[in-house]
């Protein structure tokens, strides 16, 4: 059984890929496949997932070796299970900058295009085979694509994933503004999540000059729900740091609507950070960035101290 999978800290997109194409290899390829998961999906891709019909995946700790794999939407080593080298990876699709370290026991097929969405980039390699996708597969396909480009006012947004979009949605018989409003208000119930579980929600690690950070971000269509627990989440992010072996935590909450992020500056160190990546002036505990929506675009290659 062929298992599918994307990042930790999985969201729609990293979700709802691993479930498109564990359809087609079982449906279209006749290749058993599982859609699995490498941690609690956030509340959105939950949402979508119940929308559509889905049973939540199965969320799997590691992987054993030698046994057949698909990553989806990374190809990040650090993303990934700690056993993932000695996995047999059949394929990688996706849309990040290539970090290497991965390791495969054979040439494979690699799949990486400059695309705002894992799924558009599935529908591409299906070809004439997407014709065949149930409408569940066409939902999810949809939703990854209204999540990734923020219903395509992220800079990541391509001619090609909001063509895609509004065919799904004209298939469908959805309007596109309406769903894309019932997931937001999905991804902007962060009620249940403690401190900790919101800095992790949607993080990745990355690298700056040495310093090890966990670079979280948090799209929500009402950011005051958020930014009113501010003091706690800023308390609890040398715990998070010292318990995730980073050195720091960054956390970046959009506000889809208005087209910006608010930056937590709780040190000297992210002042520091905000001020040379993004030009900020900082005066207090926290900083608007006008504009800042991608933390693969616009945030992640500007990092700078």
């Amino acid at each position: 059984m062929i298992k599918v999978f994307g990042h930790k800290a999985p969201d729609t997109d990293s979700t709802g890929s691993a479930i498109i194409w564990a359809w087609y290899l079982n449906e279209i390829k006749g290749q058993a496949a599982q859609a699995v998961l490498l941690g609690s999906p956030n509340t959105e891709a939950a949402f979508v997932t119940q929308r559509w019909g889905f049973a939540a995946p199965e969320i799997i700790a590691d992987v054993q070796s030698n046994a057949p794999v698909v990553i989806v939407d990374t190809n990040n080593p650090a993303e990934l299970p700690s056993n993932i080298n000695q996995a047999d990876i059949l394929a990688i699709i996706d849309h990040h900058k290539l970090v290497g370290g991965l390791e495969t026991q054979g040439p494979i097929s690699i799949t990486i295009r400059p695309l705002a969405c894992t799924a558009t980039i599935m529908h591409d390699l299906m070809g004439d085979d997407a014709a065949q996708m149930p409408k569940p597969i066409k939902g999810v396909m949809l939703s990854c694509i209204l999540s990734d480009t923020l219903a395509f006012r992220s800079p990541t947004t391509t001619a090609q994933d909001e063509a895609l979009a509004e065919s799904l949605a004209a298939d469908l018989d959805l309007s596109l503004a309406d769903y894309a409003a019932d997931m937001f208000a999905a991804k902007s119930d962060v009620s249940a999540f403690s401190d900790a579980e919101l800095l992790r929600l949607d993080s990745k690690e990355y690298t700056v000059s040495g310093t090890k950070f966990r670079v979280s971000v948090l799209e929500t269509t009402s950011p005051t729900t958020v930014l009113d627990r501010k003091a706690s989440l800023m308390e609890a992010m040398p715990s998070v740091a010292q318990e995730d072996e980073v050195d720091h935590v960054l956390l970046f909450v959009v506000d889809i609507l208005n087209e910006e992020a608010t930056m937590l500056i709780p040190n000297a160190t992210a002042q520091t950070l905000a001020e040379k990546s993004f030009g900020a002036t900082v005066t207090g505990d926290s900083v608007v960035l006008p504009g800042i929506m991608s933390r693969k675009k616009q945030i992640i290659p500007n990092l700078k101290l």
